[in-house]
């Protein structure tokens, strides 16, 4: 199986070159002869971006401190007809420095003819939360909020591979009915996803169904509440040693205010299933519980427009839905934007880790940099 994913990667990638190289051309061409009827491939958009990091931490017993390639990330965005499509790869430290990881994160093709009505099918973000859709460079921190990777699918609690947010699926969605400020105060969208992350078979035959809705009453106000039930698969318990699959019933509530660079935004998540015993393991553990939940609040705003942002963010994950299971972080830092592409994000966090078992040695520093570039 693993083969053959590569394999497929290696053709994708393959293939996105050759479709870059197509794309090159048509532009040189189209510089040549600005006349000639526009084609498919003159919608063809390269787009990138990359995420230099620096991090450190002192906690008792697991230190670090250390230079690392966080994200580079290479997208193909085009129309045809009445269809948006998108192609994009990456490359991660996600197993950690020095143990890099490339593969195919987005391949879908969307009907976009209308505003009310949508249908997304392939690989792509999950329709839950506010968050997880957020671009990782605009979103502003040091990685997406710890409930956020626990239960929305970035390292997920059931032991899921970090699949960034993405399932491979069908989804529909659209937004209704217009405001005073011209824009829509309504918006829906739900999917069906195979519940196994990125780049994989569905291992049952139960499928994950994902969905939300939110109104947005004034321009850059959205509240909303999502929902999410099924199950992964090929999972073993350790009692008896059978393969089963462990349930996924979740729901979060959210709200977000979003303009004139001003941002705040909160999220609760709540999941109730087993989880594994640990990231990429298929191995169920009883002793964390049915239950999980987290939170956390944020705001972004402007000291010199366009230029220097200050932000602070508090957030808490539960793995067990318990306080002795609790993280919790108290963050403040800046965003400095060189230039509209290149930035600079700088934080530092005050840590709370119940879960330590080294008695006195619950809270410790943190402090991350990362210089992000967008082409």
């Amino acid at each position: 199986m693993r083969t053959m994913i590569r394999n497929f990667s290696f053709y994708i990638f393959a293939a996105f070159m050759a479709v870059f190289t197509l794309s090159v051309n048509a532009r040189e061409k189209t510089a040549d002869s600005a006349s000639r009827p526009v084609k498919w491939y003159d919608k063809i958009k390269l787009s990138g971006y990359g995420m230099l990091q620096y991090q450190f931490e002192d906690k008792e017993n697991n230190k670090h401190n250390y230079f690392n390639l966080r994200l580079m990330r290479l997208s193909l965005d085009g129309k045809i007809s009445n269809f948006d499509w998108r192609v994009q790869m990456q490359g991660t430290s996600a197993k950690g420095p020095g143990e890099p990881t490339v593969m195919l994160v987005d391949l879908y093709t969307e009907w976009v003819k209308f505003d009310a009505f949508r249908i997304k099918v392939g690989q792509f973000k999950r329709p839950f939360t506010f968050e997880n859709p957020a671009h990782p460079i605009t979103q502003g921190w040091y990685a997406y909020a710890l409930v956020i990777n626990a239960l929305s699918a970035f390292g997920d609690r059931t032991g899921e591979k970090n699949s960034a947010g993405r399932d491979i699926g069908i989804q529909i969605q659209g937004d209704l009915f217009k405001n005073a400020s011209g824009g829509r105060l309504l918006h829906y969208q739900g999917g069906v996803f195979n519940g196994e992350g990125i780049n994989m078979w569905d291992k049952n035959q139960g499928k994950d169904f994902i969905g939300g809705l939110w109104v947005m009453p004034i321009q850059g106000l959205r509240i909303g509440a999502f929902g999410w039930t099924g199950s992964r698969g090929g999972m073993t318990d350790p009692i008896t040693g059978e393969t089963i699959s462990i349930r996924k019933n979740r729901y979060a509530l959210s709200v977000e205010y979003d303009k004139n660079e001003y941002t705040f935004r909160a999220e609760y998540l709540h999941s109730q299933g087993w989880g594994a015993e640990g990231s990429g393991s298929t191995t169920v553990d009883y002793t964390k519980g049915d239950k999980a939940d987290g939170w956390y609040v944020l705001g972004i705003v402007p000291v010199i427009k366009s230029k220097l942002h200050a932000k602070a963010r508090y957030q808490t994950y539960r793995s067990k839905k318990s306080w002795n299971s609790a993280k919790t972080m108290y963050e403040v830092g800046v965003n400095y934007y060189f230039t509209k592409n290149i930035q600079l994000n700088v934080e530092y966090a005050r840590v709370n880790d119940r879960t330590i078992t080294i008695p006195g040695k619950h809270n410790y520093n943190f402090f991350d940099a990362q210089l992000d570039f967008r082409f």
